[in-house]
């Protein structure tokens, strides 16, 4: 579970609202979907960065400019409010977000006519664009919600209240509810580098060569490996706040490795970290995918100590990502026990580990009732399935603790098996070159460890999801927020922000 930094340090304020949204969407239902299946164990990574935005929500530290919208008078709204509701809140997948229901599919449809709205079609979109993002579960559990759907239209702007409000009820409940299923033991909880970095290439940017020797690296080398521990000790202290113990294992971002982390992730005294499977067949110059290699767990022994390691099974992992949305619950769930059931009849291992690592928000917006459907059908199998049982990742380490020591990680990440999603264009390593030179700006005037202002907002734009996107897409979103994070942080030193960042660097 992960969401970028969107807020404006200087300002407070925040444009996009996707914390928000996809906290009332998918982080607690997540949850709640477990409490009929018992037999259910799951591990969830929480970023430090998503964890801290939804408690500015939640204690009223931040609003966005949907939710300013979206609470502002139908009747007050302005020819550029207008416009920018109806540009944006029809933001969700259209065949199960909107489609779904009669009143905002009609609305989308005239949006496409473009035809003008009346003062009550604005409302109702206001309503909807907010409704049809709560999770189906509270939609039908909370009685406020319910009404709403069953009304459909023509809603007053107190009920319009009554359905933002309850959003915040649902943020509320979000770390509560982690922290009493973990202290339950139905699931683990782990973190990530505080501000969802590239781990390897904060270290030294040249370390993407090692994953990719053909990589064109930017012409000045980010070398800051006191930055890449800085947000490792940041997550580990966030994490024993919130949860009143450390945190076992690390979900490195983006599953990015290399050798060099190693030290900084066993002086936390974390005790396991998960990449791809790729990293693995690199590490051990394996050309073929071995089932007897991948399906078991690692201790990387060091002279600093050790650590253990899992590996991904992206076959698994990418068919609930990416395939299973287009089949029916049945289909995909059969398909997937069959996968399973091949692994058990066919690897040789004794107690072998299957891990299922994805993304725990993007996926399920494809599937019908936002995955409902499918999870609840696949953890009833997966219940009564005789051959397996789903553990955390920490349950089976203590059942079955790594046999074998893995003498060298390879570096990459589950993206191809390297960094090319990060760096190596034209306008990343563009992005890259404007963040070494603000570190840089920045360790001249001091080299305090403490997250002050200055050091927050450096760290913060050292997160991954900025150089996502550079040279991928035409969308200027990212680019903006990285180049107002880096700008913020030169007025924070009391200097001016470069020209390069005045302008897009797409």
């Amino acid at each position: 579970m992960h969401q970028p930094y969107y807020k404006n340090l200087l300002t407070g304020e925040i444009d996009a609202p996707w914390v928000r949204l996809h906290g009332i969407k998918d982080y607690l239902d997540m949850l709640f979907m477990l409490k009929d299946y018992p037999q259910i164990h799951l591990t969830f990574n929480l970023t430090p960065c998503l964890i801290e935005q939804i408690e500015d929500y939640v204690n009223n530290r931040v609003q966005d400019k949907y939710l300013r919208l979206s609470y502002r008078p139908a009747e007050e709204l302005t020819g550029e409010d207008k416009q920018f509701i109806l540009n944006n809140f029809f933001h969700l997948f259209p065949q199960y977000g909107i489609a779904v229901h009669p009143r905002y599919y009609q609305l989308y449809l005239k949006r496409k006519s473009d035809k003008e709205f009346t003062v009550q079609e604005l409302r109702d979109l206001q309503v909807w664009f907010n409704l049809a993002w709560f999770d189906p579960y509270f939609r039908k559990n909370i009685k406020e919600l319910k009404y709403l759907v069953d009304k459909g239209r023509f809603f007053t702007e107190e009920e319009k209240h009554a359905c933002l409000d309850k959003q915040f009820e649902v943020l509320s409940n979000i770390i509560p509810s982690y922290k009493e299923f973990q202290s339950k033991g139905q699931i683990e909880v782990i973190t990530s580098p505080y501000y969802h970095p590239i781990l390897p290439l904060l270290y030294n940017s040249k370390i993407a060569r090692e994953a990719n020797p053909k990589m064109l690296l930017p012409e000045v080398n980010f070398i800051f490996p006191q930055d890449a521990q800085r947000q490792i000790q940041a997550a580990v202290g966030f994490y024993q706040q919130k949860f009143t113990c450390t945190p076992k294992g690390m979900w490195p971002s983006e599953e990015a490795v290399s050798e060099h982390l190693l030290n900084l992730v066993i002086q936390q005294g974390i005790n396991w970290i998960i990449t791809d499977e790729a990293m693995l067949f690199k590490s051990l110059r394996k050309k073929k995918r071995i089932a007897a290699y991948l399906y078991k767990p690692y201790r990387l022994r060091r002279e600093e100590g050790e650590v253990n390691i899992v590996f991904r099974d992206r076959n698994l992992s990418d068919l609930i990502s990416f395939v299973y949305h287009r089949l029916s619950p049945l289909e995909a769930v059969g398909d997937f026990l069959d996968h399973l059931e091949n692994i058990h009849q066919h690897c040789k291992l004794e107690n072998p580990l299957a891990v299922v690592a994805l993304d725990g928000e993007n996926a399920w917006e494809y599937y019908r009732n936002d995955g409902w459907n499918f999870l609840t059908l696949l953890y009833q199998q997966l219940s009564t399935c005789e051959f397996l049982r789903t553990v955390t990742v920490s349950e089976y380490l203590e059942m079955f603790p790594p046999k074998d020591n893995l003498g060298y990680l390879k570096p990459g990440s589950w993206v191809g098996g390297d960094f090319n999603k990060w760096i190596g264009s034209k306008p990343k390593n563009k992005a890259w070159e404007c963040l070494a030179k603000a570190r840089e700006e920045l360790g001249q005037i001091t080299n305090g460890e403490k997250l002050n202002l200055p050091w927050k907002q450096i760290y913060i734009a050292e997160g991954s999801d900025w150089f996502w996107w550079y040279g991928d897409t035409d969308d200027k979103t990212f680019d903006e927020l990285f180049r107002m994070h880096l700008s913020n942080l030169y007025r924070f030193i009391k200097k001016q922000p470069p020209e390069s960042l005045k302008k897009p660097l797409l």
